[in-house]
């Protein structure tokens, strides 16, 4: 490993080059402003990265002639240019974009990592963010790395040799954080609807925001639970602290915690540091189906846009416009129906802050469906919980609106009904 400055470092992008961006907390920021510092020289550089924290700043449309943004997830610093059309994104699961990079379906020039500084023995630590990050890192022709001490260090895929690293650049960058503020009533009660059907010695799988934590604080009367999730945040270290969560049930990697990427803050980084229950794994193995099923109880938690009649569920788009992702939603929603007493379970508030309807006779015009009515069981709002397993179409209509906001039913029975006949 050579170790120069972020400019230094940058020199070696390309025109036209593949280039990947370490995701979600770990993003490079310094790598990523050097690299835009370059725009003028550069042309068509293809961006690929799942979410990303930081400015991205290649995203603005002065850059457009040199930095092409392929989206993998989007996130708020990257939503505003695909849904004008200046960038694009790619409908994948998380389970499959390793694949992806390793087959060279997608054949990266250049990986821009962030990892811990290495220890006596020169390796260093992808720390809270492996998930695909560690399959481009594998697979680029170039890596180029921020060597961070603020970076924790965590254990599993995610241990690189410096060897392994052609670039290092030396920085004292915060990690960034997700902070959520105090929950409100109506995601208390969301939470408290999740937990009660969650059962002792489930299995785990949860995303990150304000009710995946609710759902978490509700839970500290269970016991034996274990934890298979794609990404966690805050919310799950108080259940370790007080020994709610210890694994002792699950097949695959009894008493670790799984996870892929981490999200939060500073003192659940400080958690995770060398915290030899977390197993940091590559998510095409933490999110593939045939792995997930063989935990007992897998209870996957995870959100929506909005949900019809039929039980088809928009997670990922408002209509047209393109919100965020597949991400690894129907990974979890599969592998928990296919699991031994498993429950996937997908909890929204009944209306937006607009006062809309969450549960809707038809989605909006252009929207895709993520999960598919199929493999919908548990919907959760904060009037109830609707099982549609096994249930007819008119069956699921009648158990929707029952969990649907008070002054929305009375149009949505109307409006079934002219589907449907009469409930």
């Amino acid at each position: 490993m050579k170790i120069v400055s972020a400019a230094e470092a940058a020199k070696a992008i390309k025109s036209n080059d593949n280039l990947y961006i370490h995701s979600a907390a770990a993003t490079p920021e310094t790598l990523v402003d050097a690299m835009v510092e370059r725009h003028s020289e550069l042309e068509n550089v293809n961006l690929y990265h799942m979410h990303i924290e930081g400015k991205a700043a290649f995203s603005n449309p002065i850059y457009e002639n040199s930095f092409k943004d392929h989206a993998l997830f989007v996130s708020a610093n990257t939503r505003k240019s695909v849904q004008n059309g200046l960038a694009d994104y790619i409908p994948i699961f998380y389970s499959e974009i390793p694949r992806v990079f390793r087959k060279r379906i997608i054949p990266l020039d250049v990986a821009l990592m962030q990892v811990s500084p290495p220890d006596k023995h020169g390796n260093c630590s992808l720390g809270v963010s492996v998930e695909s990050s560690y399959a481009a890192m594998q697979s680029a022709k170039t890596v180029i790395a921020q060597i961070n001490p603020n970076m924790p260090r965590t254990h599993g895929d995610g241990i690189v040799h410096v060897s392994k690293i052609d670039f290092g650049v030396e920085v004292n960058d915060p990690i960034h954080e997700i902070i959520y503020g105090e929950p409100s009533e109506l995601e208390m009660q969301i939470g408290r609807n999740v937990a009660s059907i969650i059962e002792d010695g489930a299995t785990l799988q949860m995303g990150v925001g304000a009710i995946p934590n609710c759902v978490l604080s509700c839970l500290t009367n269970h016991i034996k639970l274990g934890v298979h999730t794609e990404m966690f945040s805050d919310g799950l270290m108080d259940l370790v602290k007080k020994g709610v969560i210890t694994g002792e049930f699950k097949k695959k990697h009894p008493g670790k915690i799984v996870s892929s990427l981490i999200m939060g803050s500073k003192k659940l980084y400080e958690f995770v540091d060398d915290n030899q229950q977390i197993a940091m794994l590559d998510i095409g193995y933490v999110n593939d189906t045939a792995v997930i099923r063989q935990n007992p109880k897998v209870t996957a938690i995870n959100g929506a846009i909005e949900v019809d009649m039929f039980g088809q569920i928009c997670a990922d788009s408002i209509g047209l416009l393109q919100y965020s992702g597949v991400g690894g939603q129907m990974d979890f929603m599969r592998g928990a129906m296919l699991s031994d007493g498993g429950k996937p379970i997908i909890a929204l508030p009944s209306i937006t802050n607009k006062g809309e309807s969450k549960i809707v006779n038809f989605l909006k015009h252009g929207a895709s469906v993520v999960t598919t009515r199929a493999h919908a069981r548990f919907i959760v709002t904060e009037y109830g919980v609707a099982d549609l397993y096994a249930k007819n179409l008119k069956e699921r209509a009648k158990a929707l609106i029952a969990i649907a906001h008070p002054m929305h039913r009375e149009n949505l029975v109307i409006e079934a009904t002219k589907v449907l006949g009469k409930l």
